[in-house]
């Protein structure tokens, strides 16, 4: 059911790119340089679709460890962001986006493996800044709820520190890139 609504959600963005005219897209791609300080690589394409509408897709890499809880995986975060003063991609917005997380989990300490899966999503309150040039900042801030399930291949769960991806957490973020 999640890759389903997770698929429903893709298809979505990226239909109505198809159906724009060349001379009217607005594409962004950057990178969060906040999300680097937990070891996450995160890579964004944003894309205008109407002059307040634009949809993100989010695609990260997380290699994060936590004691003696390893974490490492893929981060999937498509996000639709509604810019009231109709200049989409460059200006104030807010944006309901949805999270899917898959992660191998092990500890050394207690010799336990096995695999998480996350799904989630929040609201995010932000501003894009695009230069001129075509340079692009965006701040952003919002919570994020999420739940997660855990399969264990050895050890026990209570071995592998999970948690961390259950319940309300911030989130925060500050990327950086180009216009195009």
């Amino acid at each position: 059911m999640k890759k389903v609504l997770l698929l429903l959600i893709v298809v979505a963005i990226v239909l109505p790119m198809k159906a724009q005219e060349a001379s009217t897209e607005k594409n962004v791609l950057k990178v969060n340089t906040l999300s680097l300080i937990v070891g996450t690589g995160s890579i964004f394409y944003e894309r205008s679709f109407t002059e307040n509408i634009g949809g993100q897709l989010g695609v990260a890499y997380l290699g994060f460890k936590a004691g003696d809880t390893k974490f490492s995986g893929l981060i999937l975060t498509p996000e639709v962001r509604y810019y009231p003063k109709a200049n989409a991609i460059d200006g104030f917005y807010l944006a309901p986006y949805l999270r899917y997380q898959k992660f191998t989990v092990s500890n050394s300490g207690q010799n336990a493996e096995g695999s998480l899966n996350s799904f989630g999503g929040g609201l995010l309150f932000g501003r894009q800044w695009i230069t001129n040039s075509g340079f692009t900042m965006d701040l952003f801030f919002g919570g994020h709820y999420g739940g997660s399930s855990v399969k264990v291949e050895s050890g026990s769960e209570n071995d592998l520190d999970t948690g961390k991806f259950e319940g309300f957490k911030p989130r925060i973020g500050f990327a950086l890139g180009f216009a195009f």
